[in-house]
C-alpha cells in the first residue's frame, strides 16, 4: 500500500518539483524525490539522485546503488539494476523490451514485445546526455558512454564508448597508465 501511495505521489507532485540544482527548492526537491523512490524500488541506496521528470514505470523491481542517479527527464525500465557512483545526464533512454518482428507472415503491430534480460549499468559509470541504451545491454564498471549514443551491444570495463551504432573510442585504462620519459 505504501509502495502505491508512493507512486502515486511521485508522477502527480514529485517528478515536477524543481531539478536539484535549483536554488533552495532544488535540494529539498531532491530528497523529496529520494524518500519517494526509496518506498518505490526494490533496492535503492543511499545519495541517490531521481532527476526532475525521471520516468521508471511501476518501478517495483528497480536496484539503485549508492551514489548514483537517474537524470533528468531519463526514462527507464522498470527493471534496470543501477550500480554504485552511477551518472545519468538528461534525457538517456533506456529500453526493456521491443518489438517482435521475426516473422514475415503478419504485420509486426500484431507480434507483441520480445523481452529481454535487464539492463545493467555496473559501479562507477558516466551516461551522457541524449544516449540511448538498447535492451539487454550491459555497460560495464567504470565505462563512460558519450552525448548521444546508441549503445547497440556491450563493451569491456572501463570503455569510452561512443556513436550511433556505438564503437569503443578508447580504454580508460590505457589513459590511467602512467608515461614514463
Amino acid at each position: 500500500m505504501i509502495r502505491k501511495l508512493a507512486l502515486i505521489t511521485y508522477y502527480l507532485i514529485l517528478k515536477r518539483l524543481p531539478n536539484s540544482t535549483f536554488p533552495f527548492f532544488g535540494p529539498v526537491s531532491e530528497k523529496l524525490r529520494y524518500s519517494c523512490c526509496r518506498h518505490i524500488f526494490k533496492e535503492c541506496g543511499k545519495n541517490v539522485n531521481i532527476g526532475q521528470n525521471a520516468r521508471f514505470g511501476t518501478g517495483k523491481n528497480i536496484v539503485i546503488g549508492y551514489n548514483s542517479g537517474i537524470g533528468i527527464n531519463a526514462k527507464v525500465p522498470d527493471n534496470i539494476i543501477i550500480g554504485e557512483h552511477v551518472m545519468m545526464g538528461e534525457n538517456v533512454t533506456v529500453f526493456g523490451s521491443n518489438h517482435a518482428f521475426e516473422r514475415t507472415d503478419i504485420p509486426m503491430t500484431k507480434q507483441g514485445f520480445k523481452t529481454y534480460p535487464p539492463v545493467v549499468i555496473e559501479d562507477d559509470v558516466w551516461i551522457g546526455n541524449n544516449s540511448i541504451i538498447l535492451a539487454g545491454r550491459i555497460i560495464k564498471k567504470g565505462s563512460i558512454v558519450a552525448a548521444g549514443t546508441v549503445l547497440t551491444k556491450d563493451f569491456p570495463e572501463y570503455s569510452i564508448i561512443g556513436g550511433n551504432p556505438s564503437r569503443l573510442l578508447k580504454s580508460r585504462l590505457d589513459i590511467a597508465k602512467p608515461k614514463h620519459e
